[in-house]
């Protein structure tokens, strides 16, 4: 496992060490963007007062997990490539 450091630029941010640091941020702040997203769509889809709205939520929610499972696949793959 990775040691986890410091991004110089942000204070709150981390990085990997075997990662390029800007490729670090991008991948936590794609994360990050991406859980607002679900998170959101979570609530329209408990308030929803009509069954088109839920049933678009839960379309929102089906892909917002789907792209945070593709930026993990693509950051484990970069990693496999790093190890090369």
């Amino acid at each position: 496992m990775p040691t986890e450091i410091p991004h110089p630029d942000r204070r709150l941010e981390r990085v990997l060490v075997d990662e390029p640091p800007e490729l670090g941020a991008l991948f936590h702040r794609l994360n990050n963007q991406l859980g607002i997203i679900l998170a959101n769509a979570e609530l329209v889809e408990a308030k929803a007062a009509d069954e088109a709205s839920r049933s678009r939520a839960t379309q929102i929610i089906a892909s917002a997990m789907d792209a945070i499972a593709l930026v993990q696949e693509i950051r484990s793959r970069r990693r496999g490539c790093l190890d090369d």
